[in-house]
């Protein structure tokens, strides 16, 4: 199995930045593609970042200018970059990695989330 811990929400001012982390760990032969989504009260979850093995990445329309993802394959890890940040950002923030298992199976894995607070 593949574990994924976020870290790095917070409470921020409007304009503020953080920067999340999250690392993948436990029976990983590789990881491809590897994102960040979000989800507020009341709404559905909904994909804010991706980004591919080889580096290509997609964001959502709402965060593109103020967010930025990258990875570090060598210790299985994503970051997400957030600048600018709005009361409308305000959401739990999650962790997914597409993964390969040292079994050879490919499956979806989440994180449990990190908090990310945006005050007026």
């Amino acid at each position: 199995q593949v574990q994924l811990v976020e870290s790095g929400g917070g409470l921020v001012q409007a304009g503020g930045s953080l920067r999340l982390s999250c690392i993948a760990s436990g029976s990983i032969f590789s990881i491809n593609d590897m994102g960040w989504f979000r989800q507020a009260p009341g709404k559905q979850r909904e994909s804010v970042a991706r980004i591919s093995r080889g580096g290509s990445t997609n964001y959502a329309d709402s965060v593109k200018g103020r967010f930025s993802i990258s990875r570090d394959n060598a210790r299985n890890m994503v970051y997400l970059e957030m600048n600018s940040l709005k009361p409308d950002d305000t959401a739990v923030y999650y962790c997914k990695v597409t993964a390969i298992t040292t079994a050879r199976v490919t499956s979806d894995y989440w994180g449990r989330g990190t908090q990310v607070t945006v005050s007026s």
